[in-house]
């Protein structure tokens, strides 16, 4: 009988894999096949199925950690809806402003002065908490609809505070 020339890759290279076993003893071919299993199992485990176990484990973190930044973002688009409802509501005089500007430079504690020049607010910062310097920043843009315009602040480490000057402006004040 003669042998067809017609051999695949995988028979080419299996070929001689079956001879050197066929040569062994049966417990000795039990051997080398038992530790290509395990071998086998072990990359089976190492590539597929470790990974997907990790993702796995790690999903409801990642869920939890998700979930947070979507409120965040669902908070800050309705901070911005409101702001945006604010500014097509009537628009402020500038007595409003003013008021709503001391109202909220009031609670900082007298770390800070404010000065008003035409269409613009000059706030000036000495040892402001950060706390009490953000608190601050949303009431004017809340209250105020004033924006800053141009800040020059250092902070210092040791207590944390703010120093330096804030510029803020919007329509209530004259100014955009």
């Amino acid at each position: 009988m003669a042998k067809t020339l017609n051999t695949t890759p995988l028979t080419r290279w299996a070929a001689p894999l079956q001879a050197a076993l066929a040569r062994l003893a049966p417990r000795e071919r039990r051997a080398v096949t038992l530790a290509a299993w395990v071998v086998g199992l072990g990359l089976l485990w190492w590539l597929a199925v470790a990974p997907a176990l990790s993702t796995l484990r790690q999903a409801p973190e990642r869920h939890a950690r998700i979930d947070a930044q979507l409120s965040q973002m669902r908070s800050m688009a309705a901070t911005a809806d409101n702001l945006r409802a604010q500014n097509s509501a009537r628009p402020m005089n500038r007595d409003d402003v003013l008021r709503a500007l001391e109202q909220a430079t009031a609670g900082l504690a007298g770390t800070a002065q404010l000065a008003v020049l035409g269409d613009r607010a000059t706030l000036t910062l000495k040892n402001t908490p950060p706390d009490a310097l953000a608190q601050w920043l949303s009431q004017v843009r809340v209250n105020a609809r004033l924006m800053p315009l141009e800040a020059k602040l250092n902070r210092a480490t040791e207590p944390a505070a703010w120093s330096g000057t804030l510029v803020l402006g919007g329509p209530g004040l004259g100014g955009s």
